[in-house]
């Protein structure tokens, strides 16, 4: 594989690809930080399925993951404003046919994984746009106000073929409001999933939302890789 770093020329986003010699499922991941390269790593020492892996840096936070408006959760926090849907056209229109010329094999199919913010956008994502076969939630926002009502009263714009939730087991346990349902919200998403005849799985990890980050996400890659092959076989 090899490491490529692409800059956007539109905007401040940057893009790091890890790029298969070989064709493989194209993995879309919002950075919280700079964890690209430790995902990779983590990712590849846990499956030895081929992947083209995407790392996308440089977005507004608050913005760009958050699928409509709603105040600051806490007072030291920064309110979400609702641009996932600005952000999604962006991202299908701009950005993913640059990461797709600039690898060097076809690409099986789309898959977008993410971890808390961009958790929540991961699964928004599937009812915005059909490029996506596949998605992982890793301790994703799924405490988002009316989210879990929106997911139950509307439908994927493409039945997604496998998806994929993790949380931590003290998630849960705070004292901020809007958090607290997490734990419930993400069990009712997952059993909808279920009930509705899509391959997922709900993965409960030791810990709060800040252990292991990586790990987990790369955890979410390796079932998405190998689940979904099973599907197709």
């Amino acid at each position: 594989m090899e490491k490529i770093s692409v800059k956007l020329t539109s905007g401040e986003k940057q893009i790091l690809i890890f790029a298969a010699d070989e064709k493989a499922p194209l993995i879309i991941y919002h950075a919280v930080m700079n964890e690209g390269e430790s995902l990779f790593e983590k990712t590849k020492a846990i499956t030895n399925m081929p992947f083209h892996l995407a790392v996308i840096g440089g977005f507004d936070w608050n913005r760009d993951m958050s699928p409509w408006a709603i105040p600051k959760i806490s007072s030291d926090d920064t309110a979400c404003s609702g641009g996932a849907d600005a952000y999604l056209c962006e991202l299908c229109d701009d950005i993913m046919p640059t990461i797709g010329k600039s690898l060097f094999a076809p690409v099986a199919y789309n898959a977008i994984v993410g971890y808390s913010l961009a958790g929540l956008f991961a699964i928004y994502s599937l009812y915005k746009t059909d490029i996506f076969a596949s998605a992982a939630s890793c301790s994703g926002s799924l405490w988002y106000p009316n989210f879990e009502e929106y997911v139950r009263t509307h439908e994927p714009l493409r039945k997604p073929d496998c998806v994929y939730f993790s949380l931590g087991d003290k998630e849960k346990n705070t004292r901020n409001k809007f958090l607290k349902p997490v734990q419930i919200n993400t069990q009712s998403i997952f059993e909808h999933y279920a009930n509705s005849g899509i391959k997922t799985d709900f993965v409960m990890n030791e810990g709060n939302h800040y252990k292991n980050c990586t790990e987990r996400t790369a955890s979410g890659i390796k079932w998405i890789l190998e689940n979904r092959r099973e599907i197709k076989q």
